[in-house]
C-alpha cells in the first residue's frame, strides 16, 4: 500500500467514517490495539513486539489528530515497552481493558488498586487448573490486574479451551470475576471493565468529532460496539479488523468491520497512508 493509498471502505458507514477523518484530522481520535493489531501473534505473548514501523507510523499521525491511542489488554507499562512507544509524542496508552492509563506527557502509569479476586486467584490458579485435568501446555500469564489462560502451546489448543470454558466461568464467579474469551486464552478480569467503555470515555474527553478504531479480536468486539452507538449519535468512526495473511480472522470481528487489512503491516501501512493525507489536506 503506498503511503498516500487508503482502502476503501465496504460500508457506507465506514465511507462516511473515513470522510470524516479526512475533511476534519483535527477532531478525529485514531485507536488500535497491541496485539495481532499493532504486534503479530506470537505463542509466547512476552516475546511480542511491535511492529517494526509501528512507532514511527503513530508518531507521523501524532501531531495531526486528536489524539492516538493504544487501547490493550496488556498492562499499559509492557504495551509501551513492547511497542517502543515512548517516543511517540501525545501517545496515550489504555491497559488492562482500560484500568491502567500511560501517557507520553508523564511517561508514568496511573491505576486503582487491584481487584481482590485477582488476587486471591493468582497463587491457586495453576494448581486448580491440574485438578481441574487442563491439558500439559496450558499455562497462566499474569497481567497484574487479571490472569490469563493459554492453550496455545499445548497438542490441541481449541479443545484445551472449550475444555476449560465453563469450569473458569464459575471460578472466575465465585471470586466475583468475568472470563473474557480470545485467540487461545481466558482471561479473568474484573466486571465493569472493557475496551468499549474505556473507548467511549477517552473520546468524550477528548472531544473527538470523528474515531478510528483498529482491532483483530473478541476483546476488541466492545470498541467495535462503541464505535457503532457513537454513529447513530453523529459521531462518524471507522473500524478495521487486522487479519494476519495466513490466519484466518475473528469472524465477529471481520464481519463487522468496514475495512480489513492484512496484519499490523496492513494497520502501519493505513497509519502512514492516513498520516500523508493529512499532511496533504494541511
Amino acid at each position: 500500500m503506498a503511503i498516500t493509498e487508503l482502502p476503501e471502505p465496504v460500508t457506507a458507514a465506514g465511507r462516511d467514517g473515513l470522510a470524516a477523518l479526512l475533511a476534519d484530522p483535527a477532531g478525529a481520535v485514531l485507536a488500535f490495539d497491541f496485539d495481532g493489531t499493532l504486534s503479530p501473534i506470537v505463542p509466547d505473548p512476552a516475546q511480542a513486539r511491535a511492529h517494526p514501523g509501528a512507532a514511527a507510523a503513530l508518531a507521523a499521525l501524532a501531531p495531526l489528530v486528536a489524539s492516538v491511542l493504544v487501547l490493550t489488554g496488556r498492562p499499559a507499562a509492557l504495551a509501551v515497552e513492547y511497542g517502543g512507544f515512548t517516543q511517540v509524542p501525545g501517545l496515550v496508552v489504555l491497559g488492562q481493558y482500560g484500568v491502567e492509563r500511560w501517557d507520553a506527557e508523564s511517561g508514568e502509569v496511573r491505576a486503582p488498586e487491584p481487584h481482590p479476586g485477582v488476587a486471591a486467584l493468582r497463587p491457586l490458579l495453576p494448581a486448580w487448573l491440574e485438578r481441574t485435568g487442563a491439558r500439559p501446555g496450558t499455562w497462566v500469564e499474569d497481567k497484574g490486574r487479571a490472569l490469563a489462560v493459554h492453550t496455545r502451546r499445548t497438542d490441541a489448543p481449541e479443545d484445551a479451551l472449550d475444555l476449560l470454558r465453563e469450569p473458569l466461568a464459575g471460578l472466575a464467579a465465585d471470586h466475583g470475576l468475568l472470563v473474557e474469551p480470545g485467540r487461545l486464552v481466558l482471561e479473568l478480569r474484573p466486571p465493569g471493565v472493557d475496551k468499549g467503555a474505556a473507548l467511549t470515555a477517552f473520546l468524550r474527553e477528548r472531544g473527538a468529532r470523528s474515531v478510528l478504531y483498529a482491532g483483530d479480536d473478541l476483546g476488541d468486539l466492545a470498541a467495535f460496539a462503541a464505535v457503532e452507538k457513537l454513529r447513530t449519535e453523529g459521531v462518524p468512526g471507522l473500524l478495521v479488523c487486522s487479519a494476519a495473511v495466513g490466519d484466518p480472522p475473528v469472524r465477529e470481528i471481520a464481519d463487522r468491520a468496514d475495512v480489513v487489512v492484512p496484519g499490523p503491516a496492513g494497520v502501519v501501512a493505513l497509519a502512514q497512508g492516513l498520516a500523508g493525507r493529512f499532511s496533504r489536506g494541511r
